[in-house]
Formats: structure tokens, sequence, C-alpha cells
């Protein structure tokens, strides 16, 4: 069974873009762990400056900042 990698709160990218309007937020930060889907980690995910939010799987994630959360 698959778990979770990144936690809440991790600046991320989406890795594909294809299916999203132009205008869709570049950048995202995780606000939950969602439980998992065809046994695959799924998160929400917030953009506050332009107010968008989405559930995305993990493997369509990238992380920003992964580095520096992953030594707290």
């Amino acid at each position: 069974m698959s778990q979770h990698r990144y936690p809440v709160g991790l600046s991320v990218r989406l890795r594909d873009r294809s299916h999203l309007s132009p205008r869709a937020a570049e950048t995202y930060r995780i606000t939950a762990r969602m439980p998992l889907r065809d046994n695959t980690p799924q998160y929400r995910i917030r953009n506050e400056e332009l107010g968008q939010d989405r559930v995305s799987a993990e493997s369509n994630l990238e992380p920003i900042d992964w580095g520096m959360t992953r030594s707290r």
C-alpha cells in the first residue's frame, strides 16, 4: 500500500499542465493529504494568490522546497 511522501505545507508545482487553463496558478501549497485513489496518494493543494484549489495525485506533483522541508 502506498503512503504519502509529501507533508502538508510543502510548496509544489504540477508536472502535467496540459489540461489546465493558461490562467491556472504555477505553484501551490499542500493543504491536506487525501485518501488513496487506485492505491495512489492524493493531495489537496491551494494557491492563495489566485484562490485556486485542486486535488492532485502525488505522481503529478513536483516539490519546490523539498530540501528545506526534509531537513527539519
